[in-house]
Order: C-alpha cells, then structure tokens, then sequence
C-alpha cells in the first residue's frame, strides 16, 4: 500500500518537503500514547534472538536509522516506535548552519538512491544539546550523535569545532560518532587522512571523557566508501591504536561511473553524495576489508545500500555487529523495519549460528 502512496503523493512532491511532510506525520503519531503504542506493536515487534550488545550498549536488535534522517534529535521516539533499535541523530556542528541552497535533495527512483547536498543543515550543537538534556523519552532506543565541522570554520580550526560539539553533546549520546566523510562541506574529507584524523580523534576523546566523567561515551569515525583501500587499512589501523570503539561504514559517495545508474543521466549528475542501492557493493567490500584487518577488536557499523533483510545479513556475515539504514526508507515506508527484523530472524533460525553474535563476521573469517 505504502508504494501507491509514493507514487500518488510522496513522488509528486520535491523530495526534501515530502521528507519534511512525513517526518511531522510520524512525530505527530509518537506523541498520541493509544496511537503510538499500536503503531509500535505491529511495526516493531521484538525478536528475543536478535537481542544485540554492542559499544557496551543493550539493543533489542541490531538494525538502526543511519544519520540524516533526524538532524535535530526531534524525532527520536517516532523512529524507535517504527522499530529502529537504535538512531542515530544527526549530523549536528557547533554552529547552527542553513545548509546548502535548495534544490539540494534529489531521488533516483529507478535506481532506488538517492543524491543529497543538504551541507549539514541543523540547529547547532547547543540548541540540539538542550533538546537531548530535556527529552523525556516514551521509547528508548539506543541514541547515536553524528558530529561534523561547520562549514565557515577553516580547516586548521576544525579540532576545536568538534570538541566544542562533543563538549555539549557527550553527555546526552549513548555514543559519539565523529563525521569526516560527507562530501557536501568542503575540505571536510581531507580530515580523513590519519595524519588529520589521530588529533581530531584524540581530542573528541578527551573531550568526551571531560564532560562525561560518570560513564565512559563509546567513540566511532564514519568514513566514506571512495577512501582507496590502503586509506581504509590506514584509518582501521589508527582506531585500533586509539582504542577506537568503532568504525561506521560508509558515508554517501560521489562516484558515479561504474554503478550502473539507470535514472535521468541530468539528475545523475547533480552533484552531492549518492546513497541507496547502487551504494551496497562498494560499501560491502569497505566492511569486509575492515573486519580483516581489526577482527573483534572494535565494534563495525553497516551502512550503505541495505534495502532488506537479505542485505542486512550479508552485512552481518562481513563483520558488522550494527547495520543501519536510511534511503531504502523513503521507498520500502513504515513497515520496513519489521520486515528486516522478520527477514533476520528468519535467516538466524536457518543459519549454522547459534546467535547473532557467532554470525558476526563468520565469512570473512572462513576466507583469512
């Protein structure tokens, strides 16, 4: 049903006010208790094997919203009650920022992708602190903040921008993730190199550890999926030596030759990252790589091009203890969540894993 409504309303609409229009809806849903709890009960049920640990953190299954969906942590509950285990909000700078100029949020639906230059919009590091420290939630899935550079700080300056970030934000995160991999700021990218990256990384953790002395804040890197592959060995090398507690993997990409785009080649070629479908291969491979270089030593997200259970396991055979999602939302709708939970579960039950856990990597493990 939800496909018809794609195409009959949600496909008519520029895509950044359709996101708009059924983000309120879905607020808006979360904040009725009769309402939200049905809601809750037929898109989220729990699935007692799928019951993860990760970073420290109890889940009641591995699957999460990717950030860029919820900016401005206002949405958390209505994203738990569609059954995302955990969310991961943001990416917030300390400097509340417009963004990029509009039209900046393209759909490719033949390709089931989508482009964005939105430039990090968000209401900056304080204002989304004070609504974290005020929240009281309904649900409580675990909660992820992404941080990045505001777009007027030079690059010299961008160690402190984090900090101040992190500063405010340790607190309230069940973990911290430090962005160096979205295309749309300019130079941010160039902080992905290790020389760039083991200062930047350092400080956040210190900070982190400043303002959050009474528990300690897990600490990950989101990196792109267009680092060459002695770049990914490098940076997974560095998280070990800091005692990183994660990688996620990966960021939107701006290649676009060699995927196969089906879509209107003048949408192709709006520049901004590319996410959904034609993401899942490259993004698979980064996560492979990775898990044979750091193993268990560190926890891996998914992220990249997973439409459906059968993706979401297959991340979880490479390595990934987390996987996360977001462009196939806006085509598969409300009950894509349940469906990847029912589709996992399905598939644990007729692997050779006992548990999750064991199916963590098991692959790539039979190849090394």
């Amino acid at each position: 049903m939800y496909k018809y409504f794609f195409r009959l309303v949600f496909k008519r609409l520029d895509p950044e006010q359709a996101h708009h229009l059924a983000f309120r809806w879905i607020r808006l849903a979360a904040r009725v208790p009769v309402l939200r709890t049905f809601l809750a009960a037929a898109l989220a049920p729990r699935y007692k094997e799928l019951r993860t640990e990760a970073l420290g953190l109890r889940m009641h299954g591995p699957f999460g919203l990717a950030a860029g969906f919820d900016k401005n942590a206002v949405g958390i509950d209505g994203m738990a009650m569609l059954g995302f285990d955990h969310v991961e909000i943001g990416t917030v700078t300390g400097e509340p920022q417009p963004g990029n100029p509009k039209q900046r949020l393209f759909r490719l639906v033949k390709d089931r992708a989508l482009i964005n230059r939105m430039g990090f919009n968000n209401d900056g590091s304080l204002r989304v602190a004070a609504r974290l420290a005020s929240r009281t939630p309904v649900f409580k899935p675990v909660v992820g903040v992404n941080i990045g550079k505001t777009k007027v700080v030079p690059e010299e300056e961008a160690v402190a921008d984090y900090v101040k970030s992190a500063e405010r934000l340790a607190p309230y995160a069940d973990y911290l993730v430090v962005n160096v991999s979205s295309p749309n700021t300019p130079g941010l990218r160039n902080l992905q190199a290790t020389e760039a990256l083991r200062p930047l990384l350092s400080a956040v953790r210190e900070a982190a550890d400043r303002t959050a002395s009474a528990r300690r804040v897990p600490l990950l890197v989101k990196i792109a999926p267009d680092l060459a592959d002695e770049d990914v060995d490098a940076v997974a090398d560095l998280a070990v030596e800091l005692g990183l507690d994660g990688i996620i993997a990966t960021n939107t990409t701006i290649a676009r030759e060699g995927l196969g785009l089906k879509s209107d080649p003048t949408l192709v070629k709006e520049t901004g990252g590319l996410s959904g479908a034609p993401l899942k291969n490259r993004s698979l491979e980064v996560l492979r790589r990775l898990y044979a270089r750091v193993g268990d030593r560190i926890t891996l997200v998914g992220v990249g091009g997973i439409e459906n259970a059968e993706d979401a396991w297959q991340r979880i055979l490479a390595g990934a203890t987390l996987v996360q999602g977001y462009s196939a939302f806006i085509y598969e709708g409300p009950f894509w969540g349940r469906a990847i939970h029912k589709g996992l579960a399905a598939r644990l039950a007729t692997s050779p894993y006992a548990t999750l856990a064991d199916a963590v990597g098991a692959d790539v493990r039979k190849t090394v």
